[in-house]
């Protein structure tokens, strides 16, 4: 399978890291053909600016080569990773600025000309998976909604096949957390992601 894996995460020792690390590791593994972006690594610039907001609904977009390249690689992928840490019970602000410019009009989505209405442009995508990390416990992010795990698993979902299947792997209360818990939680990417 072809896959695309995104991590949002400024810091190149972190954990978040570790686990982007393990994820292209297992997919490679797995047979996988990968190709993998770290958003900070890339100076991806998280606003859209007012000349590609003006473009938003023309025939070219995109006007960023950045941009350009991961929407190319959204086209070529069959599955979309996302490694981020969960800040303030959303995505980063790069991650959810790459979704805004980069998942824009003709690259996973179109509007039916007489409806308006947006039409799947994403059906290539046979899986997403989200991994995240959390600070607080799962009873808290579940009780503040998990906001960028409903971005990716419900609203991207959306834009797919309607056979495309979806996979989460969190890491709850990190702050917290032993070496052990660590270890264990990358053991459990590797596993999943090396049998995607």
């Amino acid at each position: 399978m072809r896959v695309l894996v995104i991590q949002a995460h400024p810091v190149v020792d972190s954990f978040n890291a570790a686990l982007f690390s393990t994820a292209v590791d297992a997919l490679n593994a797995g047979g996988h053909e990968v190709r993998g972006h770290r958003l900070y690594d890339e100076g991806f610039r998280a606003a859209m600016s007012t000349a590609e907001r003006l473009a938003y609904h023309s025939d070219q977009p995109v006007l960023d080569p950045l941009v350009a390249r991961h929407a190319d690689d959204v086209r070529w992928a069959e599955a979309l990773v996302f490694v981020y840490p969960t800040w303030w019970a959303g995505l980063p602000a790069v991650l959810k600025g790459w979704l805004e410019r980069v998942l824009v009009p003709g690259v996973a989505f179109h509007l039916d000309e007489h409806t308006n209405k947006v039409q799947a442009g994403l059906r290539h995508v046979r899986r997403i998976v989200g991994i995240s990390t959390y600070g607080s416990s799962r009873a808290y992010v579940m009780l503040m909604n998990d906001a960028g795990r409903r971005t990716l698993l419900r609203a991207l979902r959306m834009l797919c096949a309607r056979t495309t299947r979806t996979t989460w792997l969190g890491l709850y209360a990190l702050d917290g957390a032993t070496d052990e818990q660590r270890r264990a939680f990358l053991a459990r990417v590797e596993q999943k992601l090396r049998a995607l």
